[in-house]
């Protein structure tokens, strides 16, 4: 649905036109998975996929919500009695973003809401994350805010965290904020420190296919949990802040140093390597060895399955048949446990891996995938 539509269905609900239209777009995570709440690095770039949202300031405290997508009728909330654990339902995420900028101390008295999205939920593409910051720069815009982006995106992580009740950590929202269109954020979680790094598949033959496998997952579930405690174990066992702090080059040194705690080593390993998969990505791209990082993406997918537990069988299935069909690399993205996959290939190669993927789901007995073109996009603006 494009913003004039949006602006046109608000009209017929609020019986006025909102005062403007906002946008906040998923991400694919090109490297650096749950490295995040880990104070560590991680490499996510926007979709065109986005979440889009026509609001009007109101003053008399109710938030009024509806979505496109959802259906229904609106939902009215008064602002006083917005608090974490009242809501189970999809009107957590902007009620949460409310609640957390008038928590800080900002004077947002209301707002009349009309959503609709392109991101696919449940895919791992961060569509919860869109919804709140597309909320987050509505209102920041609306009020005269004028909150610089990193710290919308921390609102918006403490609305998922506290309000919803999810553990996540900062990328997903700081993506949805600050990405720029044909580049991939450089993204260091501990102090918030950006580099675009420019990534134009296109320019070097290339495509980046993303494979939602239909596989819904859900990050308020306690697996995602059980890892971030155990990573948070694994810092506290070895004397550091954040796992971000063990160096790469004394790997072998923790692991023995965690003795028989054989979850917790996993988990430690799985880190320490990807935030220096992370880093290797990095000064690939920037010296403009483009090709050259597929086999650090699959090196990702293997410690994910392997170390982290994270992977599921669609998602092995679809990482492993790209790769037989042709791909320069492959990994599962995103939290886990179902989701989407990633894939980078020649553009020669994008229909017959496309193909070797739905045939591969089929003889399985699968769900049959999704699979489109990943191309990075603009983060969060204004549309009129």
């Amino acid at each position: 649905m494009g913003a004039q539509q949006v602006r046109e269905r608000f009209t017929e609900l609020y019986g006025a036109a909102p005062e403007g239209v906002w946008a906040a777009p998923g991400r694919v995570n090109l490297i650096g998975e749950h490295t995040d709440y880990n104070d560590g690095f991680v490499m996510p770039f926007a979709l065109p996929h986005q979440v889009t949202a026509a609001v009007s300031r109101r003053t008399d405290g109710l938030l009024r919500l509806h979505s496109a997508d959802i259906g229904g009728e609106v939902v009215e909330l008064a602002l006083d009695g917005l608090a974490p654990g009242t809501d189970d339902d999809w009107t957590a995420y902007p009620a949460g973003v409310v609640w957390a900028l008038r928590e800080a101390g900002h004077p947002v008295t209301g707002a009349d809401v009309h959503l609709a999205s392109t991101v696919p939920t449940g895919a791992g593409l961060s569509s919860s994350a869109a919804l709140e910051v597309v909320i987050a720069l509505a209102l920041d815009d609306l009020f005269g805010l004028d909150l610089p982006r990193w710290k919308l995106a921390r609102l918006c992580q403490r609305a998922e965290n506290v309000y919803v009740g999810a553990p996540t950590g900062i990328m997903d929202q700081t993506a949805s904020a600050c990405c720029e269109e044909g580049h991939a954020l450089f993204l260091d979680t501990r102090d918030l420190s950006q580099r675009q790094i420019p990534f134009d598949l296109a320019a070097e033959g290339l495509r980046l296919l993303v494979v939602d496998t239909q596989v819904k997952h859900a990050h308020s579930g306690g697996e995602y949990g059980k890892r971030r405690a155990g990573c948070e174990k694994g810092a506290a066992l070895l004397g550091v802040d954040a796992l971000r702090d063990v160096a790469y080059d004394g790997l072998d040194a923790a692991l023995e140093e965690l003795g028989d705690e054989s979850e917790v080593r996993r988990l430690v390993r799985h880190i320490v390597t990807e935030n220096r998969r992370v880093e290797r990505v990095v000064e690939l791209l920037t010296s403009g060895d483009v090709r050259a990082i597929g086999p650090v993406l699959t090196e990702g997918h293997a410690s994910l399955r392997d170390d982290f537990r994270i992977s599921c069988p669609e998602l092995d299935l679809a990482v492993d048949t790209a790769l037989a069909a042709g791909a320069l690399g492959a990994r599962m993205t995103g939290g886990g446990f179902g989701g989407s996959a990633i894939a980078l290939a020649e553009a020669s190669a994008v229909d017959t891996l496309t193909k070797a993927v739905e045939e591969a789901f089929a003889a399985a007995g699968y769900t049959a995938p999704r699979v489109f073109e990943a191309v990075p996009s603009p983060g969060a603006r204004r549309l009129g």
